[in-house]
């Protein structure tokens, strides 16, 4: 039997946002398994869908550059808020969504890149910068987008100075239109794509795996309201659309007109310039997305109230 520690389900209720006493419980029916134990809190209806972000938290900058046919968004980081609002430190990660369009995107890459202001690497002017600065810093991802034909849209959100904020968001669109117009549609789904986080471009790239999972936790959060078997499979039909339409971009309602699906909004500018529109990529970075908070020092107040 695994011992459910308070870590464990500080952790957990942090993912889950369900009560301490159901995240003990859900843990002690998993025998410790966190994903089981999410999927356990989900099938009684105490918690909604495990949101990792609320576990992010970095300090740093994002940044994005457009350059012809194509745009490159990258994120560097720091120990410090108070870093990443230096002007040396934002040049560096403006200058850093340069490189990365000269560098396929490729953070390797990047680091080994003759920069002209400096004389030295990439890698060695960010070295020198932290000798300066006092603090440690990473550069840690960058994506390249790029289109054959059509335009390439930027979008940064909690901007701190020109194309460099918190949030970084570029948008491909395939078309032979009008480059201006096309360039506005960009602007706004990438606006779109900051306030609504899509996971995936369209439904047919949405993991098979990951609609069976829903499948088996709508099945039995149905089963639980007591329904006829084929009502029930009416109810999972409806749940996986609602799912489609919260995390597939094109499925989504958009954000200037709900009304309307983000699909909808593309299929009517491509009518409006007679010709077809495609969006084949997007790329979102938001800062500090996938890496741990520090651990704050209050397990021993979530143990205090399980005693209880």
């Amino acid at each position: 039997m695994t011992n459910i520690t308070a870590a464990m389900v500080k952790e957990l209720r942090e993912t889950t946002s369900a009560g301490m006493l159901d995240c003990k419980k859900a843990l002690t029916e998993t025998n410790g398994d966190m994903e089981q134990a999410i999927d356990w809190l989900r099938k009684k209806g105490l918690a909604s869908a495990a949101k990792k972000a609320s576990r992010i938290a970095a300090e740093g900058l994002v940044a994005v550059a457009v350059e012809g046919n194509k745009g490159a968004v990258v994120e560097v980081n720091s120990e410090t808020d108070f870093v990443a609002k230096n002007d040396i430190f934002q040049e560096y990660v403006a200058d850093a969504a340069i490189v990365a369009l000269r560098s396929h995107g490729d953070v390797c890459e990047m680091k080994s890149f003759n920069c002209p202001k400096c004389g030295k690497t990439f890698e060695e002017r960010l070295t020198d910068m932290i000798a300066k600065i006092g603090e440690n810093m990473n550069l840690r991802r960058a994506k390249l987008v790029e289109v054959n034909d059509g335009v390439v849209a930027s979008y940064i959100h909690n901007a701190a100075c020109p194309n460099v904020g918190k949030i970084g968001v570029l948008v491909a669109l395939e078309s032979k239109g009008d480059k201006a117009k096309l360039a506005e549609l960009g602007k706004h789904i990438a606006m779109h794509i900051a306030a609504s986080q899509p996971q995936f471009l369209n439904i047919a790239s949405v993991d098979p795996a990951a609609v069976e999972h829903e499948k088996s936790i709508f099945a039995e959060q149905a089963k639980a309201s007591g329904k006829p078997e084929n009502i029930i499979e009416k109810m999972v039909e409806g749940r996986v659309r609602k799912y489609y339409d919260e995390v597939v971009l094109e499925e989504q309602a958009y954000i200037m007109d709900p009304d309307k699906k983000v699909k909808a909004v593309i299929a009517d500018v491509a009518k409006e310039l007679g010709t077809d529109i495609k969006l084949t990529e997007y790329a979102y970075f938001k800062l500090g997305e996938g890496l741990q908070k520090k651990e704050e020092d209050f397990a021993a107040e979530v143990a205090a109230q399980l005693a209880k």
